[in-house]
């Protein structure tokens, strides 16, 4: 949809970290993870797309991001993906 910010969650199949991002092209952002053009996880992948927001605006989606980032923000993604966790 236009005019969305995405927050997104990738997990690596390589080490099982995840990654936070936010972007405004969701698609095209993961492509680039998936093909090494971002120097944070090119040597994580592959990558795998396990979670994703949309905010109306970039504050929101960065201050999102940041968030994730946290003890809490980890916290809430390991609630909110319980049963992706347990896979």
């Amino acid at each position: 949809m236009e005019g969305f910010y995405y927050t997104y969650i990738l997990q690596s199949k390589k080490d099982g970290n995840n990654y936070a991002g936010y972007t405004k092209d969701l698609n095209l952002r993961f492509e680039q993870h998936q093909n090494g053009e971002v120097e944070s996880t090119k040597h994580r992948r592959p990558l795998k797309l396990i979670y994703f927001e949309a905010c109306l605006n970039q504050k929101d989606a960065l201050k999102r991001e940041k968030y994730f980032k946290t003890h809490y923000g980890k916290m809430f993604l390991k609630n909110r993906l319980n049963n992706w966790f347990k896979q």
